[in-house]
């Protein structure tokens, strides 16, 4: 299980949240997106912890809290969705399939 952890000060750093969530059990990995063109933080995080017990308890005593000036979000992460090709299209009205000549 992974927790995602929303409305993040800008100013946040990887040993914030890893300080913030030690307090409810051992942290294995904190994951701070950046924005691909500026490098700023985006405001979110993915935080994993040792056990989903530790999981669920920081989730509980955080979701909500007041931490660097804003109102944290803090719930089980969800598995990514697929968000299709690159290109936009999401699929093709012959299956998939191409046509060869």
């Amino acid at each position: 299980m992974s927790i995602y952890v929303g409305n993040l000060s800008y100013e946040v750093t990887p040993e914030d949240l890893s300080a913030a969530f030690a307090q409810y059990g051992s942290v294995k990995r904190v994951q701070l997106p950046t924005d691909r063109e500026t490098g700023r933080v985006r405001g979110f995080a993915f935080v994993e912890m040792d056990t989903d017990a530790e999981e669920t308890t920081a989730i509980d005593a955080l979701d909500g809290a007041e931490w660097m000036g804003r109102n944290m979000k803090v719930n089980k992460a969800k598995p990514r969705e697929d968000r299709g090709s690159s290109d936009g299209r999401r699929g093709s009205s012959n299956g998939g399939y191409s046509r060869r000549y």
